[in-house]
């Protein structure tokens, strides 16, 4: 009977010990993300990594520091070059975002996240797909339309200027009226879709934020693969070079109404009587 009367004693004393060390590691942990956050801010990003590491083992459950460290990572990953290492960087750095999903499936910065690293790794298929999903759970979100836009444009100019080459024209971004018809048949299997979705999506960036230069410089850029597909047809392809004109002129006005007004806020809201 005493030694039944022990067992409660020790089961509470074991939970009361056990919720002493993980109360101690979440404090521990926190202040490992503190340090990641201040090492982060100050870009040492290889240092900022070990701190969220660190973070993580003391509180496996820690869904902010899981964030961090894939954010860590995601800032390593170098645009367009595809070195083994910084594959594994970018590969680290999706999987600690896939994680934050699994936690929460409509987790929109991770979404975004995911769509970064793929578009700088050149998956940009898989980086479509993921803005589109942001797309989904933010309509408002101008970027994730860009980014979109931006992806069809990349395929549809190489699709151009590969079927081009081998009629032996290099691109003029004129819609190429020089070009044989069957290399404009070509073009035409290829691209379609490709320019309509992307004057889609980057019309609707533009619908979202007035003044997205980045959006309607691609707009322009678009409406030139887009006189690609004229074929022959004289007053389309008036019609869509007429349309690139127009989006140059908006995009460098909207330039310059955003540098007017970044200009603005820099100032302090200093003014002389």
């Amino acid at each position: 009977m005493k030694l039944t009367a022990r067992i409660p004693v020790t089961a509470a004393m074991v939970a009361l010990l056990l919720t002493t060390v993980t109360g101690c590691n979440r404090l521990k942990a926190r202040d490992q993300l503190t340090k990641g956050v201040q090492a982060f801010k100050n870009a040492q990003y290889e240092q900022a990594v070990n701190y969220f590491q660190n973070s993580i083992k003391l509180d496996p459950n820690y869904e902010d520091a899981k964030l961090y460290l894939a954010t860590a990572y995601s800032y390593q990953v170098v645009p367009n070059l595809e070195t083994p290492e910084n594959l594994s960087i970018a590969q680290k750095a999706l999987d600690g975002f896939n994680q934050v999903l699994a936690h929460d499936p409509n987790d929109v910065n991770a979404l975004k996240q995911i769509a970064s690293i793929n578009f700088n790794i050149k998956k940009f298929e898989v980086a479509k797909e993921y803005q589109k999903k942001v797309i989904a759970l933010a309509p408002n979100d101008a970027e994730a339309y860009y980014t979109v836009g931006v992806v069809d444009w990349i395929q549809a100019y190489k699709n151009a200027t590969t079927i081009l080459a081998a009629d032996g024209i290099t691109d003029a971004g004129d819609g190429n009226p020089k070009m044989s018809k069957g290399a404009c048949q070509k073009i035409q299997a290829a691209n379609t879709d490709l320019v309509t979705e992307a004057l889609q999506y980057l019309n609707k960036a533009v619908e979202v934020n007035p003044t997205y230069d980045n959006a309607m410089d691609y707009l322009q850029l678009t409406y030139r693969r887009k006189a690609d597909l004229d074929c022959g047809d004289a007053d389309a392809r008036k019609a869509d070079l007429a349309q690139v004109d127009q989006w140059v002129q908006k995009a460098m006005g909207a330039r310059k109404a955003n540098e007017l007004k970044k200009e603005k806020e820099t100032s302090g809201g200093i003014h002389m009587n």
